[in-house]
């Protein structure tokens, strides 16, 4: 046998106390916290996806969806803390990143926040450390951690700037910081005085401007971390304008606590057109920004009060904790701290009508407090639920939608579901009341006097309900209403009661630790178990109803038969609080203290062996399992109800043997049914009176745009008349014209071929010339060519020779020279060599006496300029003094000039936005302009269309009207001959009208006969149903006769037996009772259907003459349509026939042209044309 388990299907409820608690990550998805689980839910498809919690974590504490909306960020509060970033665009949230803090300790993060490229994420931790640590996410790298603030002083939100992935705000109470990460530390920027200003939320506006919001209402601006402006109401309006508009005006030092308003401010987001903020209980307000300083207020929504709620003030209580917009800025969601979610479409044609807007809610409205009571139907998919909240609420489980609600003016503590699905009850701290669940309300039936009523139920046929007054177990009778038993044997108070499937016996625990079976027939109990150390909390009957399985404060679970315990669960750790047995047998659900749901086998095991569900962030108070085994429906202590799906480990939901069939009934009382009907018939003449008023307008709109056609087809056809004349003008114009053209290429092509014949001839006579030029030219160049050759031979001749006879002489001047030059040097060589020593030492002294002197002279002049230099520097230090203050003075301007470049460069960017805005709203009226100007584009061609048709209308009514006449003259004969036929038809038409008559009386017979035919069809079903109960009831008790017969030896049971089937099967003044009120209830519904049938009847012939009316008029205008038509293709045969006669003309046009180029000749007779 495969284990069985459950699994997260559909969740109802809001976890309160989590920052960020609604997130949009596409235009249909959101996500919240709810229970101990991360909802992914689509709100189109109504879908659900679960990212579970921790096991032992105390609850969820904060979220942050990254920029690009792809991570999701996840705080538990646990003994050491840490941060869970799952990716959304994995099908489950796959876990992608824990993040630790390292050697701290830190017990939960209250507030998250990503980069705007979702690389980084900063987490603000609790008291008593107060550390803001920056985390590189990806890598779990901590980059840097400061401390923000004291105990003292809570922080209330940290934020990312929207274009600085370094820039970090933070605000709290009396905290207002900048910090930005550089060099691995987060440095503040910037120290503001907000000593007494309690900051409750902030949001980023542009790169250097945050907007924050107050516990007094108030909106102040930090530009670069000094808050010293605020946005305030201007005092007056402008003319003709109603909206108000906020001012930022700046704060003067020393009176920043002013400006106190009556308000708080709990969320605030800004968007592309300006900033959302709360601006009181159960109020959004949107403001669009105008310029730089000046915003509009342009609308405020509310939260709608709820239709069936006594408290009209509930709703308008509600504080605004999260404000989340969809990527593309077309809806806006809320989520507020009663645990409700609302949302609103900003794109829609609602928001540009005048008057209060008001959000819908995101998907149903929620329970706001503990859950107490929890019940089935098995006739409908509904279960109940009652809450501290003061509501019951009707859910379907299998559309997850909410059917009904209404809310008390006190709590309510118990509710049960009748079998049907049609009444429930519910108990109050005064009264257990019977009520009625009506199509649209939950009214009282009946009340019974018992105060406090924690716990009650019907049995599985719905004859009797059982109600517990503190130790005390009352049955009631539901036909009667009489108390039939009073089941006292309780010590403490009962906890849970459950009947069994037959309804004869009862089980019931309570905290004196007693779990009791009792005999509905006899009062009595029939086997008992008591542990005066367990206080029991839970208990139900085994699938077949032989033992009975309890829980209690002694967290262990308990199986129990005939006064004794047969096996148990051993303990652990999480108290059991509830339990539910499955039907087919296989598996028990428990509820644990810490909200977790235990799947466990049966037979229960020996040891500790159970699959867990994190389901609840709270104690679970109740738990049902649906009559088919397809869903485990739970309530907690944290409001949220829970729908899990029962499944094998393979993921295949359980077959059930039992065949549910959902009836689709719902109780509408008379007067309901009669005031709709009302409504209907005045809706009907409304409709009438419409339709005449209509048809009114319509023709006298027909008549003015009669009178409109004429007007313009009288222009048009003058505005003809004179196109036509100056058409004639142009075409004698353009003949003339023709004429003179003709004329003048004749005369220009004459003296263009004489020009060309005398080119030619003088081109001819000098290209002769030139050619016995060139040939002269050719014999000089060849003559000139023999006389340098020859030249250049004997010059070379010349050249050689003389070489020869100049070597030869130079040769022998050079031997001559030779000879001389070594006579001479052996003699001058000693006398110059004592000359020139002489010479050298006398050079050597004046040399070194020359170098004395120019030292001297050198140092003198060097002297002279040191001092010139010296008194040069002591004046040159004056005059730097004197510059330094220059320089002084002139760094102070250029760091004003700075500052006045920053305020210029912050308006331009300011300026940069506004002019965007402005762009994109041109580009938009351009659209519409050309929008406009395509429909009179189009408007123009339908008029130039009327317009061509009225001309060949009236063409053709001139035409018709000359036939008329003629046509009259020939009818007079005809018409006395009409005027018999006429007398003949009316007279024919009276016969027709009375066999109409007969006709609709025949079919108001045909009705009744049928009515009745239907009823007696009714009446033999239900004899047949009788029928088949009687054969079923002699079948149980043949059964039950066969039991009897196997313990003839045993005496007692074979008494106890016969007198069980006696107290089954004999007749009962209860039923009698019961068959005479369903009788007189199916004579009324009989009495209804045939005064319903009858008023269908007569509407049903009002249609039929209303159809007939409006066949006349479909065949009326079908008609014209028809002349229309004839008359549309006679004229397009017209126009046919002139684009062929327009043809004509121009080939005869371009027939003449080509005429008067060929030369003249014979000219074509024009009386075609004309």
């Amino acid at each position: 046998m495969s284990t069985v388990l459950s699994q997260s299907h559909f969740i109802f409820g809001l976890r309160k106390g989590v920052t960020n608690n609604l997130c949009f990550v596409d235009e249909q998805t959101v996500v919240f916290p709810s229970g101990n689980n991360c909802v992914i839910h689509n709100t189109v498809q109504r879908w659900q996806r679960f990212i579970p919690g921790l096991e032992r974590s105390l609850g969820l504490r904060a979220l942050a969806l990254s920029p690009n909306q792809r991570y999701l960020a996840v705080s538990e509060k646990v003994e050491n803390a840490f941060i869970t970033v799952f990716d959304l665009h994995q099908e489950q949230g796959k876990k992608r990143k824990v993040l630790t803090v390292g050697d701290f300790l830190v017990q939960e993060f209250l507030y998250m926040a990503f980069s705007p490229d979702s690389k980084y994420l900063i987490g603000q931790t609790g008291a008593p450390e107060w550390m803001l640590i920056f985390w590189f996410w990806e890598k779990n790298k901590v980059l840097a951690t400061l401390k923000t603030t004291t105990s003292n002083n809570p922080v209330t939100q940290i934020s990312f700037s929207p274009h600085n992935n370094m820039q970090v705000c933070v605000s709290g109470n009396s905290v207002f910081k900048m910090f930005r990460y550089s060099e691995g530390v987060l440095k503040q920027s910037s120290i503001a005085k907000v000593e007494s200003i309690n900051f409750l939320c902030h949001t980023w506006v542009s790169e250097d401007r945050v907007l924050a919001g107050t516990d007094t209402g108030r909106l102040l601006v930090s530009e670069s971390g000094d808050v010293r402006r605020e946005l305030k109401m201007s005092s007056k309006a402008v003319q003709g304008q109603k909206d108000r508009y906020l001012e930022v005006r700046r704060i003067k030092e020393g009176n920043v606590k002013e400006g106190v308003a009556l308000c708080r401010i709990t969320a605030i987001l800004s968007y592309s057109k300006g900033f959302v903020c709360s601006t009181g209980p159960g109020t959004v307000s949107l403001f669009e920004k105008i310029e730089e300083d000046i915003y509009r207020k342009s609308r405020e929504i509310q939260i709608p009060p709820a239709p069936v709620s006594s408290d009209l003030t509930s709703a308008h209580c509600q504080e605004v904790d999260t404000i989340c917009i969809s990527p593309t800025e077309e809806m806006l969601a809320i989520s507020t701290d009663r645990g409700q979610l609302y949302s609103i479409n900003l794109s829609s044609a609602e928001m540009k009508r005048e008057g209060q807007l008001h959000f819908e809610f995101l998907s149903q409205p929620f329970h706001s407090n503990s859950i107490t009571g929890l019940s089935i139907c098995i006739r409908k998919p509904f279960m109940a639920t009652s809450s501290l909240d003061c509501s019951v609420r009707i859910w379907n489980y299998e559309t997850k939608e909410l059917e009904l609600y209404k809310e008390f003016q006190e709590e309510v503590f118990s509710v049960a579901l009748h079998p049907t699905g049609l009444f429930v009850l519910v108990g109050f701290s005064d009264k257990l009341r019977l009520m009625n669940l009506f199509i649209d309300d939950i009214r009282t039936f009946n009340e019974f006097t018992l105060r406090g009523c924690r716990e009650c139920a019907f049995s599985h046929g719905g004859h009797m309900f059982a109600a517990v007054n503190g130790n005390i177990i009352h049955i009631y009778s539901f036909t009667s209403f009489e108390n039939i038993l009073n089941l006292k044997g309780h010590i403490g108070k009962v906890q849970t009661i459950e009947w069994s499937l037959d309804d004869s016996r009862l089980v019931s625990c309570g905290t004196d630790g007693a779990v009791y079976e009792w005999n509905i027939q006899t009062g009595k109990r029939e086997s008992e178990s008591v542990l005066k150390s367990c206080s029991y909390t839970g208990a139900a009957f085994s699938s077949d109803y032989k033992t009975i399985l309890a829980v209690g404060t002694d967290l262990t679970l308990r199986e129990i038969q005939d006064c004794q315990v047969l096996r148990e669960v051993p303990a652990d750790e999480m108290a059991h609080t509830t339990l539910a047995v499955s039907h087919s047998g296989r598996v028990i659900f428990t509820g644990t203290s810490s909200g977790t749901i235990r799947a466990i086998k049966y037979p229960l095991p020996i040891q500790k062996e159970w699959i867990t569900q994190q389901a609840h962030c709270g104690l679970i108070t109740r738990m049902v399992i649906t009559y088919d085994d397809q869903f485990l429906l739970t309530a907690s202590e944290d409001g949220c109800l829970l729908i899990s799906k029962i499944i094998d480990k393979e993921g295949r939901s359980l077959r059930s043997n039992r065949q549910i069939v959902h009836t689709e009934e719902i109780l509408v009382t008379k007067a309901d049914l009669e005031e709709k009907a009302h409504n209907m018939l005045e809706l009907k003449m409304h409709l009438e009176e419409l339709h005449m008023e209509n048809e009114y307008q319509l023709h006298l709109k027909e008549m003015n745009y009669k009178e409109e056609v004429k007007q313009l087809s009288d222009k048009f056809i003058q505005e003809i008349k004179s196109l036509k004349t100056t058409q004639q003008i142009l075409k004698t114009e353009i003949e003339k014209r023709e004429c003179e053209t003709w004329q003048n290429s004749t005369e220009a092509e004459v003296k263009h071929c004489k020009d060309l014949k005398d080119l030619e001839q003088s081109y001819t006579s000098k290209l002769i010339v030139e050619h016995k030029k060139y040939e002269d030219l050719l014999q000089k160049h060849y003559q000139m060519l023999e006389d340098y050759e020859r030249q250049q031979k004997y010059a070379e001749k010349n050249r050689t020779q003389t070489l020869v006879e100049i070597t030869q002489m130079y040769e022998a001047k050079l031997q001559d020279k030779t000879q001389l030059l070594a006579q001479v040097r052996k003699n001058e060589c000693q006398e110059e060599a004592e000359q020139k020593f002489c010479e050298f030492k006398e050079i050597i002294k004046k040399a070194e006496e020359q170098e004395v002197e120019k030292i001297h002279t050198i140092q003198s002049k060097y002297e002279k300029q040191l001092l010139s230099e010296k008194e040069d520097n002591t004046k040159l230090k004056g005059n730097t003094g004197i510059m330094t203050q220059k320089i002084h003075s002139l760094q102070k301007q250029i760091d004003d000039h700075f500052d006045d470049i920053n305020m210029m460069k912050k308006e331009r960017q300011s300026l940069m936005g506004f002019i965007r805005s402005l762009e994109s709203d041109i580009c938009v009226l351009k659209r519409q302009i050309s929008g406009h100007e395509k429909t009179s584009l189009d408007k123009d061609k339908t008029i130039s269309g009327l317009k061509s048709m009225n001309q060949e209308l009236e063409k053709l009514k001139f035409i018709l009207e000359f036939k008329l006449s003629d046509m009259k003259k020939q009818i007079k004969p005809l018409q006395d001959e009409i005027n018999n036929k006429a007398e003949r038809i009316h007279k024919l038409e009276e016969e027709l009208m009375e066999i109409a008559r007969g006709n609709t009386h025949l079919k108001l017979t045909i009705s009744d006969l049928r009515v009745k035919l239907r009823t007696k069809g009714k009446e033999i079903q239900r004899e047949m149903q009788k029928v088949k109960d009687f054969t079923t009831l002699l079948e149980r008790l043949r059964s039950d006769l066969h039991v009897c017969v196997g313990l003839i030896q045993e005496p007692k049971k074979l008494k106890d037996s016969i007198l069980m089937m006696y107290a089954r099967y004999a007749p009962n003044k209860d039923n009698a009772e019961r068959s005479s009120a369903v009788d007189d209830v199916q004579k009324t519904l009989c009495y209804q259907c045939h005064q319903l049938e009858t008023t269908v009847n007569s509407l049903q012939v009002k249609l039929a003459k209303s159809a007939k009316e409006h066949e006349e008029v479909y065949i009326k205008i079908m008609k014209e349509n028809v002349s229309l038509i004839t008359e549309i293709n006679e004229l397009r045969k017209e126009l046919h026939s002139v684009r062929t006669t327009a043809k004509d003309y121009k080939v005869q046009l371009d027939f003449l042209k080509s005429c008067s180029k060929g030369g003249p000749k014979e000219e074509p007779s024009h009386d075609g044309i004309k």
